[in-house]
């Protein structure tokens, strides 16, 4: 099992595009596994668009591996995602982390664009048929209820080879999804207890369709970190956060504060959880803040964590 930290950005927190190059190469440099751009087309508050930043990670880093985290297929077009995901990975030279998901239903894009969320499922399953088959076929025809090609040709291809393809989602259908054609698996905002059965059930899927193929660390999971105490203003604001779009959340359960044994402590209950990747988003703002808090993790945390 191989257990590493990622970092991940909901948001653009830096003052500026320099100090988040600064970020980057620090991650870089103390041996992050990769960072995770969260996917939303839609905000008032500044957040990257996934695939251009991951563009852009490709000609900023050499070592860095990058996903995002998720990608909504749904807001998209298949051959245009599955070609601009094959060219990031040839010009990263395989670092790409491609991760997807249906989108949830509080996501503000289904309003704005007018896409009804009933149906959303089988759209997906076929735009992620259709990804899989451009990548892994010279030639790719598919005929489906949604959409339809008829000898699809895309060059060049991934350099990795099958170039992952994670999942997002704990519904029934992201389960049997990640089963028959998902190659890694990331939770969304959910605590370590809701995590396990979602690991336990994705496993009997995959031993039921027959798999054998899947990778058993390719079970990831995200959430929020903060050296410190949880009065401090940035948990606060985070919480609220959560109790305005999630109520259903419960922070105390599923975001880490405190000193290195209490960050430790979480991540120690999700790996017992089964989850071996995870994606650590620093919950402060303001860049000296920032650095401060991605160091701190840096030197306490991601030795122990990557033993």
């Amino acid at each position: 099992m191989s257990d590493r930290i990622g970092m991940g950005l909901a948001n653009f927190p830096f003052s500026d595009v320099d100090t988040m190059w600064r970020w980057i190469e620090l991650c870089e440099e103390r041996g992050v596994d990769s960072i995770w751009q969260t996917d939303r087309l839609i905000s008032r508050e500044p957040i990257l668009e996934s695939m251009t930043f991951m563009a852009a990670l490709a000609a900023r880093t050499e070592r860095l591996k990058f996903g995002m985290n998720v990608v909504v297929v749904g807001f998209r077009d298949p051959l245009v995602l599955a070609k601009q995901c094959a060219t990031i990975d040839f010009l990263s030279k395989g670092r790409m982390l491609p991760a997807f998901g249906v989108g949830g239903a509080f996501a503000p894009e289904w309003n704005v664009t007018h896409r009804a969320l009933p149906g959303r499922g089988p759209i997906a399953d076929e735009m992620l048929d259709i990804i899989e088959g451009l990548w892994n076929n010279e030639s790719f025809s598919y005929h489906g209820e949604h959409f339809s090609y008829e000898n699809a040709v895309i060059s060049p291809r991934p350099v990795q080879d099958p170039l992952p393809l994670w999942i997002g989602g704990a519904s029934k259908a992201a389960i049997r999804r990640t089963a028959r054609i998902g190659t890694g698996w990331v939770a969304g905002v959910q605590s370590a207890h809701q995590v396990g059965p979602v690991i336990e059930r994705i496993k009997a899927a995959l031993a039921e369709a027959g798999r054998t193929d899947y990778e058993p660390d390719h079970f990831g999971a995200g959430f929020g970190y903060h050296f410190g105490s949880w009065e401090d203003e940035c948990v606060q604001q985070t919480i609220r956060g959560f109790k305005a779009r999630l109520p259903e959340v419960e922070p105390e359960t599923y975001l880490a504060v405190g000193d290195a044994d209490d960050i430790l402590s979480r991540v120690n209950e999700y790996r017992a959880a089964g989850v071996s990747k995870f994606i650590m988003r620093p919950m402060e703002r303001g860049d000296d803040k920032i650095m401060y808090q991605s160091e701190r993790l840096f030197d306490e945390v991601l030795p122990v964590v990557h033993g």
